[in-house]
């Protein structure tokens, strides 16, 4: 009887690696992906979701991706294994995701979960205490297969039922990637990712901009931290927020993102960044956000500047003067 796998596909050379391995031992293989609005793209233009999708699509194998919840958000909140050097709870977040594999592995009728995790890869949630813990509290204990570094754990049921043959996974460990990239070479595995990028949760720079939607929200919302990636944000009060273009890819995307009942302003006489504003607005609201958005224009300190604000299709022009300083705009930059 051939057995079923679900396999969490993060598109990364690991997890193509261990489906190549399931293929070849004849499982069949159905592959799960999940998406984060904490994910850092090693190339700023690349779409995750379809290249999972087309990988999945190049070995055959269905695809089911997976959107991240609130649950998910309220895990990172009040993560119970902790968090690393910065605002990742990488145990609980294993966890969490095992967890909603092994319901998709019931839902499927599929036998056992497998994934592309390498022994001691990664310092928190690679280490051989903390991979007993995940499997234990994920409730995969037994049905959860490291085909890479299989052969520095107990046997798992797949292996002991003769579904799998042990003597065909192996036992790399480590972060050193040079044995996946040649097995890579004599796979013909080609166009994978490089190993960069990862989670903006282990960066320092990003632990304000978290801390500041955590301590602010009325109610929280997966948009609030899909938008922590574009722009400089700024707290301008309890309640709102101003979040400001760098460039031309930040501008789009915040016209792109924006609600019809925020406000969007412009500089009208030069060129100019886009600036949102985020939960509560009125005119001193609008008028601190366009003093802020001087700050990073041309426009001569002192004079008095011609701003366009846009909200619910209306547009109005309103004049300030672009008197502050650096110092005083720092003091609302959550950074």
């Amino acid at each position: 009887m051939k057995r079923k796998a679900i396999a969490l596909l993060s598109g990364g050379l690991d997890s193509i690696l261990a489906v190549k391995m399931m293929l070849a031992l004849d499982i069949e293989v159905e592959a799960l992906h999940f998406t984060s609005p904490f994910y850092a793209y090693t190339d700023k233009n690349s779409d995750c979701r379809s290249e999972v999708i087309g990988i999945a699509s190049k070995y055959n194998i269905p695809i089911k991706v997976m959107n991240e919840r609130l649950e998910y958000i309220e895990m990172i909140r009040n993560p119970v294994h902790g968090y690393g050097k910065g605002f990742n709870p990488c145990i609980d977040c294993r966890i969490y995701l095992l967890k909603k594999a092994k319901e998709y592995m019931i839902e499927t009728g599929a036998d056992f979960v497998f994934t592309g995790e390498v022994l001691g890869q990664r310092p928190m949630s690679q280490r051989r205490d903390t991979m007993r813990v995940i499997e234990k509290e994920s409730g995969l204990e037994g049905l959860l297969l490291r085909p890479l570094s299989a052969r520095h754990f107990e046997p798992t049921i797949p292996e002991k039922q003769g579904w799998v043959d042990r003597n065909k996974l192996l036992a790399i460990e480590g972060r050193s990637r040079s044995v996946q990239m040649q097995m890579a070479e004599d796979l013909e595995v080609k166009d994978y990712p490089p190993p960069a990028g990862g989670c903006l949760l282990t960066e320092l720079s990003y632990i304000p901009k978290i801390r500041d939607v955590f301590d602010h929200a009325v109610e929280l919302h997966l948009r609030d931290f899909r938008l922590l990636k574009t722009g400089r944000h700024f707290r301008l009060a309890p309640e709102s927020k101003a979040i400001m273009g760098r460039n031309e890819g930040d501008n789009n995307q915040l016209e792109l993102l924006r609600q019809p009942e925020e406000a969007a302003l412009t500089w009208l006489d030069g060129n100019t960044p886009v600036a949102i504003i985020i939960g509560s607005q009125n005119n001193d609201i609008f008028k601190l956000s366009a003093k802020i958005l001087l700050r990073y224009t041309k426009a001569e300190i002192g004079a008095e500047c011609r701003i366009k604000l846009r909200v619910n299709k209306l547009q109005r022009i309103f004049s300030v003067i672009n008197d502050m300083g650096a110092e005083a705009v720092e003091k609302y930059l959550v950074a």
